[in-house]
Order: structure tokens, then sequence, then C-alpha cells
């Protein structure tokens, strides 16, 4: 199928937009458009081996033996399970004992597949919340398509059955939480005047049973210009203490304590301090330097001090944690009143653990966790204040399926709970570390899987993020496995700036003015492959998505050279609007202001969609999304494929109904999806293996 360029002009100046039609999500002109477009990239990928990588993925995702992610609540795991008869998902329980087995027995909660079809709506599992202490009543979250906002309803789980004139909210970004059985703290956008610039809750509402929600009186209002606001009890105070927090942007917030009538207190921490507190003491991580008195914190440590001294006035604060050069924290939790602290050490996993008490705080740590892969600690338990310290902990890498494991700060060794299945082929892989160097001499960690030896033709598929302080490390993927590295291929994660491998620092690095930086990061690791003579620039495939789409779009701009192939998911392209499109205004802490003239100065050079021009040596690139999608904008996507193709570039679109800020909200759509975009690829470098 051929496809006919767009006649108008390109894009001219960083206002003459004439592809703004696409932004139309549901228009009339868009929707043909699209739908050509699909028909096109289908043609081009969909031959026999593209069906037989799509069903065999299906199946490897729709395994019955693959491991059930829990979570307890009360004395009940639940669990979300999809597979091949139940693709939008059975919610059910089961007890811990029972999960130790190897046939567990579920409890059947709801089946959202019959639902679905019972009430002819798309709808997707988007979590639950349970009343404390009962667990009778849940408040369930349900998506259509996949995307953000939910629609929410009140589940009897006793009666299996949704409660007839309970609690409901229309589909809307709210964030719902119980106070007691009849009445609930709601953020939620639903109202003239209720939501941000962003899209998300200003205000906070008490909402009685029985009572119409738009008569809920506002407790509780966030400017409209911040990201959003919302509130929640802490259930360890006695009398009832609520928290208010209005996050002014997405790393900087204000945190009030008060009750039902409002806010009463802010806290006296930096606006970007992250803090949080159980059982009578306070663990707080500040963003930047924190002076407290003579003493200056430095970002990223972690204090504890007891809370009601802390709100008393307080401040002789325990240091409980400092980073270092690499060395750096990735998050702390509270469970069974014990701290849990995250920590990359030049990026392997360790998790120091602290029990506060009057007399001080004892360090100790999780033990008998793997070195090496990737590897989290969490809390079984939702609600902290039921938590009584056990922790579930996953350990795996590249080449090395997940085991799942029961663990407290207080034992030697954890207990494998379950073991998942190997879904590719891992016969002669080798999983080996190694740095490039960037731009400004920085050097810059990427992990490598596939066969050993360097041909300088291996088909490489390199992939990174580089933002929002996010962590991307290598680990098992069945889609990667099974259609890149059981095929002979080799796979590439970096660990660029704007990520937070090594902390704040790193994140800072390539934030703002410095995001072209962690585009330079991720064009250095192609150019020490090709160095290292792994391969060669036609053979390079580099995959992104979100901000990685923006990190992908900006390789095709400003490094064309170094890649044979380009694949560009739900990606972030048009920086001269983004803050004007859905959620777009709460990244503006990560991107920039474009209406900020020294911002757009520096925006507009990762503007990918204002950068591109004719007659550049563009690789091939195939951009994805998904229509479903309320985060970030399908639009991106669209007008970046339309101003490329309109420049003669070989340039193809591809755009699934559902899935929401991912890749399809079922196994058949994840695969269909991974299945085309790994299928372009492998034909852009040249490279047509044989099914796996």
């Amino acid at each position: 199928m051929t496809l006919t360029p767009d006649p108008r002009p390109t894009l001219a100046a960083p206002d003459d937009d004439p592809h703004l039609w696409l932004e139309e999500v549901d228009g009339e002109r868009a929707l043909a458009w699209i739908e050509a477009q699909n028909a096109a990239t289908l043609d081009l990928v969909a031959d026999g081996r593209f069906a037989a990588d799509r069903d065999g993925l299906k199946a490897a995702l729709d395994r019955p033996d693959k491991i059930p992610g829990i979570a307890r609540r009360g004395g009940h795991l639940y669990n979300l399970w999809q597979d091949a008869g139940h693709p939008r998902g059975l919610w059910r329980r089961t007890t811990l004992d029972s999960y130790r087995g190897e046939t567990p027995d579920w409890d059947v909660l709801l089946d959202l597949d019959a639902l679905a079809r019972d009430e002819s709506e798309d709808w997707v599992w988007a979590g639950a919340n349970g009343l404390p202490g009962t667990h009778d009543r849940a408040l369930v979250s349900l998506s259509r398509g996949g995307g953000d906002a939910t629609a929410v309803r009140e589940f009897d789980l006793d009666a299996r059955r949704f409660v007839e004139g309970g609690f409901a909210l229309p589909e809307a970004k709210s964030i719902p939480v119980w106070l007691d059985r009849d009445t609930l703290l709601v953020a939620s956008p639903l109202g003239d005047g209720m939501a941000t610039a962003s899209g998300y809750a200003r205000t906070v509402r008490l909402w009685r049973r029985g009572e119409d929600f738009s008569a809920a009186p506002v407790i509780f209002a966030a400017d409209p210009a911040s990201m959003v606001a919302y509130g929640y009890p802490d259930r360890d105070a006695r009398p009832e203490r609520l928290v208010f927090v209005e996050r002014t942007g997405f790393f900087d917030g204000v945190t009030h304590l008060g009750d039902r009538s409002g806010p009463k207190t802010r806290l006296d921490l930096p606006t970007d301090a992250d803090a949080h507190w159980h059982r009578g003491f306070l663990a707080v991580r500040p963003r930047t330097p924190w002076t407290v008195g003579a003493v200056t914190y430095p970002p990223d440590s972690v204090l504890g001090i007891g809370f009601e001294a802390f709100l008393a006035g307080a401040r002789d604060v325990r240091v409980l944690f400092e980073p270092g050069p690499r060395r750096a924290l990735q998050g702390f939790f509270w469970s069974g009143g014990r701290l849990v602290v995250s920590v990359l050490d030049d990026l392997v996993a360790r998790f120091p653990v602290f029990t506060p008490s009057e007399s001080g705080w004892a360090e100790s740590a999780v033990a008998g966790l793997p070195e090496l892969g990737m590897v989290n600690v969490w809390s079984l338990d939702t609600d902290e204040e039921e938590s009584n310290g056990d922790l579930l902990a996953s350990a795996n890498d590249p080449v090395t399926p997940s085991t799942l494991m029961l663990t407290r700060a207080d034992l030697p060794a954890p207990t494998v709970l379950k073991q998942a299945p190997a879904l590719f082929s891992t016969d002669g892989l080798v999983v080996t570390r190694h740095e490039a160097v960037s731009v400004d001499g920085e050097r810059i960690p990427y992990v490598q899987a596939g066969p050993p030896g360097e041909t300088g033709e291996a088909p490489v598929h390199l992939s990174g993020y580089g933002g929002f302080q996010v962590s991307n490390l290598a680990g098992y993927s069945a889609v990667l496995g099974r259609l890149w590295l059981a095929k002979g291929g080799t796979r590439v994660v970096a660990n660029i700036r704007g990520g937070g491998e090594f902390g704040t620092r790193w994140h800072e690095a390539g934030r703002r003015e410095g995001k072209a930086l962690t585009h330079d990061d991720f064009a250095a690791v192609a150019a020490d492959l090709v160095r290292r003579g792994v391969t060669r620039p036609g053979r390079l495939a580099a995959e992104g998505g979100s901000n990685g789409g923006l990190l992908i779009a900006n390789m095709l701009t400003r490094y064309p050279e170094r890649f044979g192939a380009l694949l560009c998911t739900v990606p972030l392209i048009d920086m001269r609007r983004y803050h004007r499109l859905l959620a777009g205004a709460s990244w503006i802490a990560e991107y920039g202001d474009p209406e900020v003239p020294a911002d757009w100065e520096f925006l507009q050079r990762i503007s990918a969609y204002h950068v591109a021009e004719p007659g550049k040596p563009y690789p091939p690139i195939l951009i994805a999304t998904s229509r479903r999608d309320d985060r970030v904008h399908p639009g991106h996507a669209r007008k970046m494929a339309a101003k490329l193709q309109a420049m003669g570039y070989d340039a193809r679109f591809y755009e699934p109904e559902a899935g929401g800020h991912s890749h399809g909200k079922n196994s058949a759509e994840v695969a269909s999806f991974a299945a085309v975009g790994a299928a372009f690829l492998r034909r852009a470098i040249g490279w047509e293996p044989e099914v796996a």
C-alpha cells in the first residue's frame, strides 16, 4: 500500500503547525489517516514470521505457570490474573499458606471479561482500595481502554458484586480514599474549576454515603497552576488526623496536617523533600541541600527523627543514609515499624533497614538476596498500618527469569515462593557491563546481553529512558527475549543521565537544559558499541517510549548516522505544545516551560518536531502510540509521522485503539504491538532471522 504525503507545507515557524488537525483524538479526518497508516505498516511487516512471533509471544505471556503478583490486605493475598481464557483478568484472592503451594486455592471476586461483556464496555482493571480493618468493601477502579482516567465503584467482597447505590464516581483521574465505612476523602477533577492545568484533581472533598458527590464539601484546594492535590488519613494518629498534599510541581509539594474541616498545620519541610512517618517516627529525604541550624544535609540523604518531637520543633535528626558518587538512594518505605531503604551501589542493589526506638535507630539489612541483576524489595502489605514486617523480593536479569521471595529484615535469608518459567532460550548468551564516554567526559554505564564475541555485525537492540529520576535497569523481558535475543540478536540497556541510577545528581544533569545531554549519552553508547567492534551503525536499532520516545526522536534528528532503524513509542515530540496537551503541564519541572523565552531557547533544540528538515540521512523510523493514551497525547506521534512523510522520509506509523500509555491492555495487544515494532526494526537493519 502506498501512502500519499500530505501536500501542505511542512513546519516553518514554532507556532505554524499545519498538522494540528491530528491532535483531534477522535476526529473523522484523523481517524481516516490513522486507518490508512495502520494498514500500510501492517502491509510492510505482517508476514508469516510476524504472525508466528506475535502468537508465540502471546502464548508465553499467557503461560499458566507464570508468577501471580500478590499484595496482602487483611488476611488475604489479592491478585489480578490474566491468561488466554481471561484476557481482561480475574480479580481473586487466597491465603499466604495456600499461595505457598503449587496450586493455590483462588477465590474469584470479579471476572473482568464477564463485566466488560455484560456492560459492553472496554473495561481494564485499574486497581482496588480495600476498606481498612474489615476489608469487606473495596473501591474498584476501571479504565476504558487502559487510560489513566478511571470509573470508581464500591464493591462488596462478601457478596461478590458492586454495591447498589454505593459510592460511585464517573470516569476521571480521581483519587478516593476510605476514611470510614460511610465516608471517603476524594481528590477529583470532576466539576467546574476542580482540575489543575495538568488535568488532575485541584481539590479534596469530604464525601458522605448517600450524598451527591457534586454537593460534597471541598475541604482542601490547591492553586490551579499546581500539579495535583490529594489527601489521606494518618491511621496511626489518635484522634483522627488527615494529611493534605499539594504537589506544586513534579518534584515539589507542600504537606499539611488537619482534620475533616481541612488543613491546620503545614509540615516544616523543604518543598522538594520526601517525608514518610509511621508508628511515631519520621523519615525525610531532601532533594537539594537542607540546612538545619548549623548542619547542612546533602541531597538524597535519609534522616530520621521522632514525629511528635519534629512537630514540636526538634531537629536533632539521625543520618541514616548518605549517598556517594555512585551510591544512590532509590527510595524508602515503612513496614512493620521498620524503615527499609533501597540503594544502588554502583548499580548493585542493597537494602539497609533501620528499626527506631526511643533509644535510637538499630541498623540491619535485608539479607540473602542476589547481588547481580534487577533486585527489588517491597512490603507484602498494601497498608503500612497493617504491616507486620513481611517483605516480598524479586530478582531477575536479562537471561534469568524472576524469582519471587518472602523475607523479613530479621531473617538470614529469604524463602522462595515462586519461580517464573523461562520464556525463551538463553543457550550461549552472556551478560556483560560496559561504559561509554559522553561528550563531556562522563562515564555512561550500559548492560549488554547476547552471544559472546565481537563480530562487528551483531543485530543490536539498544534502549534507554533518561528522565524523571527513573532508574532504567536491565531485567528479564519476554518481548525482547523472544523477538531479539533468542533469534541471535544482542540487547543493550543504557543508563543515561536524567534517570536515577546514580541519584539526584544523575537526574539533575539530564533535566531541563541538560535534557540534550541525556541524548548525547545515548548516542555515546551507540558509538561505543561500534568502537568495541560489536556492531556497525546500519545494524543498530534503538527503541524508547514516553520520555524515551523524545530520546528516540532526537536520535533521528541529532544523531541519524549512528542508527540503522528507530522505534519511537507513546512519545513526547512537539516540545512547543507539550504543556498544553493532556498531562503535559505537570512535566514542566522536567523539561522547562516553552512559554518562557529562555526555556524555549533550549527546548527548541530537542523539539524534534521543529528540528526535522528535508535532505538529512534519517534512518527508517516507526512511530507508534495508542488512541486511549490520556497521559501523553497521541498527537505527538501522529504529527511527527505526518511531517516526516511529507518530507519524503521512510517513516511509518501505528496506532491501535486501546492500550493507554502502554503497549496494550492484555497479552494479545501487547504481543501484537511488540511484534509490529520488532519486525519493523529487524527488516530495517537487514536482519531476517527465523522464528525462535
